[in-house]
């Protein structure tokens, strides 16, 4: 069967997707969304024209945690992303929900306010902001200390969702020394072949980080 997916090189979410299709080595036809043409066959797909998309064989398929499960129910691999079992399985899509309800959107929120003319800017939905996010660095870090990945012993899902929350989440509101088991966690995430695959294909985009792309990672 064919994947098709549509995607950009600096998206966080986007390197999601892109970490699991690179996990397993599973083959997939990537159209950039740099591409004009590849927006206009998005939109055609997604009115709502969020990314990213994958189709499969003509199907549809969005949001990436539905992505990611569409993979490993009809493209599996060695690297499973949900566990068999029910309890862990309910533990992997708990701590996917962490990583993107309280690390991306705050950290997108501070990062899309960099975008707005300073006149419409929100500094008091920024503070709030940071403040979840450190909120969430607390709690992530004593989760950790116990933990190889992000549900436990194996990379799934959850980890698939973590990489690039943590990445971009350090670059805008950098993660402090006082959090040691989540820096390590980061760092091993760093170090995973398929997600250092898709952070290195976003090297050319860096220019493009609306708060500034520090010189590291």
């Amino acid at each position: 069967m064919a994947l098709t997916l549509y995607s950009h090189p600096l998206s966080s979410y986007c390197w999601k997707v892109l970490a699991a299709l690179y996990e397993n080595g599973t083959p997939f036809a990537y159209r950039s969304l740099e591409d004009p043409e590849a927006g206009k066959e998005l939109a055609a797909l997604w009115p709502l024209r969020r990314f990213p998309v994958l189709v499969d064989s003509g199907e549809t398929v969005f949001e990436t945690s539905v992505i990611i499960e569409h993979l490993d129910l009809f493209h599996p691999g060695p690297t499973r992303f949900i566990p068999a079992d029910p309890r862990a399985a309910l533990e992997v899509r708990r701590m996917d929900r962490v990583f993107d309800n309280y690390i991306q959107t705050p950290q997108g929120r501070i990062v899309f306010d960099a975008l707005r003319p300073e006149a419409e800017r929100d500094p008091r939905g920024v503070a709030e902001a940071r403040q979840q996010l450190e909120a969430a660095y607390a709690w992530l870090d004593g989760v950790m200390a116990g933990r190889e990945w992000a549900a436990g012993d194996a990379f799934t899902l959850a980890d698939c969702s973590a990489a690039p929350a943590l990445f971009y989440a350090d670059w805008t509101h950098g993660i402090a020394e006082t959090f040691p088991h989540l820096l390590a966690y980061r760092r091993r995430l760093l170090s995973r072949p398929s997600f250092a695959r898709a952070v290195d294909e976003g090297r050319p985009y860096r220019h493009m980080f609306p708060l500034g792309a520090p010189d590291r990672d």
